[in-house]
């Protein structure tokens, strides 16, 4: 047993210094010789989409974390499947929105610079340009992912976080992909933006331990607005994540989850640890909080997770296929 142990620890290293070593092919300007245009395309046509369709952001941010929790950052929860066995077609990837949004940037680029930029890099590149649009920080985007050939539902069922996650639940999965604990509490703070169907929470306000309970850790008079938005049944409405000012990126979030008014059970669990609640602590003041530096660092290093470079995977022609 002691050796199997020694045997998983390090395969487990081995494993996670391989991903390092795959995003040490990543760098900034990665398509300034072969694409130089490459951003600005890619800020165009986000841009574009942004001012008329500003709902969009928080879908295309979360694009970005669906696509490197899975496989890595390696554009496959862009792939199609004609017997709906892709990512895209798990529960959790079924609210995602804007893959259209995707395809208009990468026909761009295509039509600028042909089988240069991945699709993965334009996922990476999207979710800054978004979280600008929306009011918030900007940070420098390592590229030169490149896309992988597989796409599987059940990765995504086993990868992907659920909304009901506990803080160890939290912890082990962020560790799982390489991230720290500082990025876990800080990514959340993408919820921020966007917006939830009840189903994700309702059972927080019916039927918490299943004898027709309530959550205790959310607040009781938000229990009660949340009820009048989400009656019993409700699985399709869709509630802001951060009331009043879901289409901005702000710190305002923190302050939600200090009150007990996150709005899934994930949220709450960032208050059960004492690194996580000392930095929701720390953002509650406007004048010292650190979020927005510290963002755009959490989202370099998600970024990292899993990566394709060199000459593995390729260049999709178009990002629901592959070549």
């Amino acid at each position: 047993m002691t050796s199997l142990k020694l045997f998983l620890g390090f395969f487990l290293q081995f494993i996670f210094l391989l991903s390092v070593v795959n995003a040490q092919g990543l760098t900034v300007g990665f398509y300034s010789q072969t694409c130089p245009q490459a951003e600005a395309i890619v800020k165009n046509v986000t841009a574009q989409v942004m001012s008329v369709a500003p709902s969009l952001g928080a879908p295309l941010m979360r694009m970005h974390f669906h696509d490197c929790f899975v496989r890595g950052c390696d554009g496959s929860v862009l792939l199609n499947s004609s017997t709906n066995q892709a990512e895209k077609d798990a529960a959790p990837n079924l609210s995602l929105r804007g893959f259209q949004v995707i395809d208009r940037v990468k026909s761009a680029l295509e039509n600028a610079c042909p089988g240069v930029v991945s699709c993965a890099d334009i996922l990476a590149l999207v979710a800054r340009d978004v979280v600008v649009a929306l009011d918030g920080p900007s940070w420098e985007v390592e590229t030169g992912r490149r896309d992988g050939s597989v796409s599987n539902i059940t990765e995504a069922l086993t990868n992907l976080l659920p909304p009901g996650s506990n803080i160890t639940q939290l912890i082990s999965g962020f560790q799982q992909k390489g991230l720290s604990v500082k990025d876990l509490v800080v990514l959340s703070g993408g919820h921020t933006v966007g917006t939830s169907h009840c189903s994700a929470f309702t059972n927080r306000l019916y039927n918490f331990t299943g004898n027709g309970d309530t959550d205790p850790s959310l607040d009781p008079n938000y229990i009660a607005r949340l009820k009048i938005k989400c009656p019993q049944g409700d699985q399709n409405t869709l509630v802001e994540m951060d009331p009043g000012s879901f289409r901005t990126f702000d710190e305002d979030y923190f302050t939600l989850v200090n009150k007990r008014r996150g709005l899934f059970q994930s949220d709450a669990a960032l208050l059960n640890n004492n690194e996580t609640r000392a930095y929701v602590i720390s953002q509650l003041s406007n004048s010292s909080s650190t979020f927005f530096t510290d963002f755009g660092v959490s989202m370099v290093n998600m970024g990292r997770v899993g990566v394709l470079t060199g000459t593995a995977g390729e260049i999709r022609k178009v990002c629901a296929l592959v070549n």
